[in-house]
């Protein structure tokens, strides 16, 4: 029953030994109220992605525990488009004095953000699809990890398939949320491939905020701001954006990094 709820929620048929997260401890006294919590926390879709990717993943909450169908959460400084900076980063990492702390800050979040898209779609059986990027669905830790709290519109390749595959009319149709397919106008059915990506995604709703206007701090020479603005352009208007475009922000932005400690000696 564990496996249908898991196999219903995320579209994933796992290995019993991989459900050890979900099931309640050994039988004895409590053993009916704890198989009658864990039945309720499985439930809750969120909870069956915090469970079985805490030990996998970096960029996913931990469940510190739970009781009855609560459960609780490492508590982090959630973004905002309320911020400045999209993130409360002196609730994070203390007082970031001047333009140049910021700039840091930023290009380590931007960082952290490309290596949260990089295992995303590499590191797991198969490819977790992000549908509703937008800062309040992220937080930071004080090392300025980029870590997803609100996982409800997350769903991995065999469900985002499922999900996308429905009739239309038009390419508007195939829209859920940030995730986009293509109207097959021949037999009016949507295509069970998204045409964008997480990386397009979080360009043109994180990084598009941060870099289309010069970095707060006059250390980052104007030639390297230039060429992060146009690649953060150039990767937010291309719905796939390809692998090439992944690496040369990833570049650019550890060249920020290597000016702005250069700065600071």
């Amino acid at each position: 029953m564990v496996a249908g709820q898991v196999k219903s929620a995320l579209g994933l048929e796992l290995p019993n030994s991989s459900l050890g997260p979900l099931w309640p401890g050994r039988r004895g006294a409590r053993w009916r109220g704890q198989l009658a919590s864990a039945w309720a926390l499985l439930q809750q879709e969120e909870y069956v992605y915090f469970s079985l990717l805490q030990d996998l993943s970096r960029h996913v909450l931990p469940v510190l525990g739970s009781c009855g169908h609560f459960y609780a959460v490492e508590y982090l400084a959630a973004g905002s488009p309320h911020h400045g900076a999209l993130f409360p980063l002196d609730e994070a990492t203390g007082p970031l004095w001047g333009g140049q702390g910021q700039a840091k800050a930023v290009s380590d979040i931007a960082l952290s953000f490309l290596d949260m898209v990089n295992h995303f779609h590499s590191d797991f059986s198969h490819r977790l699809h992000l549908c509703d990027i937008k800062p309040e669905n992220f937080a930071i830790r004080s090392d300025l990890t980029v870590v997803a709290i609100d996982v409800d519109m997350a769903f991995f390749e065999p469900k985002m398939r499922e999900i996308l595959e429905q009739n239309c009319t038009g390419d508007e149709d195939c829209n859920f949320f940030d995730c986009f397919s293509k109207c097959d106008l021949r037999v009016n059915k949507c295509g069970a491939q998204r045409v964008n990506s997480n990386l397009q995604v979080i360009c043109d709703k994180i990084f598009r905020h941060w870099f289309s206007s010069p970095l707060k701090s006059s250390a980052v020479s104007f030639p390297l701001q230039l060429q992060l603005r146009e690649a953060v352009q150039e990767c937010a208007d291309s719905p796939r954006a390809a692998p090439s475009v992944f690496w040369k922000l990833r570049r650019l932005l550890q060249a920020t990094q290597r000016e702005l400690q250069g700065a600071e000696k």
